[in-house]
């Protein structure tokens, strides 16, 4: 099971918790050219093993924790790893980025990724060091918070846990690894339901790169663009990703009363720069991570992870609270009950609207604030309206009405990015594979006002980038590297003048004809094709001295397009089909702005022109010259 490539340990470990039975799985240097790594690779797994039957919550469901190449081996914010399983929440594919110390002990203790399946019959816990692998009971882990079982786990080693929202099947329970949460549609409640309150892991291996002296050396020049770009460099940690907030403001983009605006009067007291100013202890982010992005504050005298952005805005402007203090609390709340922020907010936002409206008589209103706390715990615990809640926006809008204004696609609750006034990103998350996620959506917003300035309204080109951006995230995601690096690949000159005469023919040459042709001849190129660097994107590089695998651009985005059609493949096989790549009707019908026609997302018309770049047919399934094209016609089913 060795592999002649650097960056990978050359072992795949399945573990049946029903049977305790412990083999290797099959992962060939082929898979591993085909794949890379991290998310594609467990899509490639599940898609092998899981029937379109398979229910998220039963003992046939697996879950799948992979690393990629680049984890544990030095390069630039390279702890990351992935968890993929079926998603409760949605029914289809679900993937969720962590980065937690749990990727850099797995490759030391020798595996390049776990898969989970079976049940346990009791309470347990897994124990890995080396080729030692035990299940030790976890009654008395029950009912912990996230915090408290790591630290009762203790010891210097990675660990994964859940609280009581995934041992109460929350549909959006998370999986986390120290302060980092692999959140994202409900795979806490995967792991809740086996039985398994977590997984801790060591070992005395190291990966390594192919070249290490070479590694070393590229590594420290990307690490040295990383800190020069404007917005890598300076923006992320300064601020953090809560730096955003000020910004979406300006351009309407910052959610507000369950997305019925894109602006909050009150904004500036739920800012980056407010919680810089009055509440950051210091600059905290993973490991082997140059930009530092997190942050460090206090709560109850301890000191925790802050909010990113997404909790900000969500639990701020989206509820209508301007109340920073009571946000921070909150955060570390539904960290410890092991719960997606993203998510809890939605289903929250909505409810208050359904209350509003007089469709769900809950007691939860815009801008009341003093019974979240005590609604979390029910969340958690599934107690009174909680057990409601507990089942995301889609099932509330189902059993109560308002589906017009239940924010969410394919079931999950969208990031804190209005979309109508950036339809590049509406179109992202109606397309995504596992729902209403900002990142699977190709992040537009970075093009859309965030970083660039292109027109946020036309659907000129709009398509075409997606379908670039969400290629290139994908197989930077499978690399084990973080995605903020791929921030640096907007040349810097460009953000710090954005009125210059340079960044404004940038930002319209982004919306023209000939960028649409031209993104379509990339983003349909072949295997081999594209054989070029392209120094704004160092990973290409670093990758081919770490794996000693071919590399270039045109390579890595192949591998990416291979990894979004898996996905979508699977989907399709449970059930997909075009009326579920949408939105609400809020967002596609009712104008932000009611005196501009353009505030709004075209989503018919965006999506036709996806599917056509994406080389699907009408109904949005790859065609069969797609699939040969990226190396799958005969490989998928």
């Amino acid at each position: 099971m060795d592999s002649k490539y650097g960056g990978y340990m050359g072992r795949v470990l399945k573990i049946d918790l029903t049977s305790k039975e412990i083999t290797d799985y099959p992962w060939t240097d082929r898979d591993r050219e085909l794949y890379l790594g991290g998310k594609i690779m467990a899509a490639k797994i599940l898609y092998d093993n899981l029937g379109p039957e398979v229910e998220p919550l039963s003992n046939e469901n697996m879950i799948v924790i992979s690393t990629g190449p680049f984890t544990g081996t030095g390069a630039p914010s390279s702890s990351r790893f992935n968890i993929s399983s079926i998603s409760p929440l949605t029914g289809f594919i679900t993937s969720s980025n962590c980065g937690g110390g749990f990727g850099l002990f797995l490759k030391k203790a020798g595996y390049d990724a776990l898969i989970i399946a079976g049940k346990s019959d009791k309470r347990i816990y897994i124990e890995i060091m080396d080729d030692n692998i035990t299940f030790n009971d976890a009654d008395s882990l029950w009912g912990k918070t996230t915090g408290e079982t790591q630290e009762i786990l203790g010891g210097n080693r990675g660990k994964l846990v859940i609280g009581p929202a995934g041992e109460n099947l929350v549909k959006y329970a998370g999986i986390f690894s120290d302060e980092r949460a692999a959140g994202r549609g409900g795979i806490g409640a995967v792991m809740g339901y086996k039985n398994l309150k977590g997984i801790v892991v060591n070992g005395t291996k190291k990966p390594g790169s192919k070249n290490p002296e070479l590694s070393k050396e590229i590594n420290k020049k990307w690490i040295m663009k990383i800190k020069a770009n404007p917005l890598t460099g300076v923006q992320l940690p300064k601020y953090g990703t809560a730096g955003l907030i000020t910004l979406m403001q300006s351009r309407k983009m910052l959610a507000t009363r369950n997305f019925k605006a894109g602006q909050y009067k009150d904004f500036e007291m739920i800012s980056g720069e407010t919680l810089a100013e009055k509440y950051l202890i210091r600059n905290k982010g993973c490991i082997t991570c140059p930009i530092q992005c997190g942050r460090q504050v206090e709560i109850n005298g301890k000191k925790v992870k802050g909010p990113e952005l997404e909790t900000l805005g969500l639990l701020g402007p989206n509820i209508e609270n301007n109340n920073l203090e009571a946000i921070l609390k909150w955060n570390y709340e539904l960290d410890e009950l092991g719960m997606d922020t993203i998510s809890t907010a939605g289903s929250i936002s909505f409810a208050m609207e359904l209350n509003e409206k007089g469709l769900w008589d809950n007691g939860l209103e815009f801008g009341k604030i003093d019974n979240l706390s005590e609604i979390f715990q029910d969340i958690a615990y599934g107690r009174g309206i909680g057990k409601f809640l507990a089942e995301g926006t889609k099932f509330l809008s189902e059993k109560f009405g308002g589906s017009e204004f239940a924010i969410h696609s394919k079931g999950m609750e969208l990031s804190a990015y209005e979309p109508r006034a950036a339809v590049g990103q509406g179109l992202g998350y109606a397309v995504s594979n596992r729902g209403g996620c900002h990142l699977n959506a190709g992040y537009m917003v970075l093009f859309e006002g965030l970083g660039l300035a292109i027109n946020p309204y036309t659907t000129k080109g709009k398509a075409e980038l997606n379908v670039l951006t969400q290629n290139l995230m994908e197989a930077i995601s499978a690399s084990g590297n973080c995605l903020f690096t791929l921030y640096a690949m907007i040349p810097g000159m460009l953000v710090r003048k954005p009125n210059s005469r340079i960044t404004r023919l940038a930002n319209r040459l982004l919306t023209s004809k000939m960028i649409e042709m031209s993104l379509n001849l990339i983003n349909k190129s072949r295997e081999g094709g594209l054989p070029i660097n392209i120094p704004l994107i160092p990973h290409i590089k670093s990758l081919k001295i770490t794996t000693g695998m071919k590399m270039d651009f045109g390579r890595l985005r192949i591998i990416g397009e291979r990894g979004y059609n898996l996905e979508r493949m699977f989907n399709i096989k449970r059930g997909l089909v075009p009326e579920k790549d949408s939105l609400p009707k809020r967002l596609t019908h009712e104008l932000q702005d009611p005196g501009d026609d353009r505030t709004r997302v075209p989503l018919d018309e965006l999506k036709k022109k996806y599917y056509r770049a994406r080389g699907w047919n009408e109904n949005g399934v790859p065609e069969e010259k797609t699939l040969k094209r990226i190396g799958l016609l005969g490989i998928i089913k």
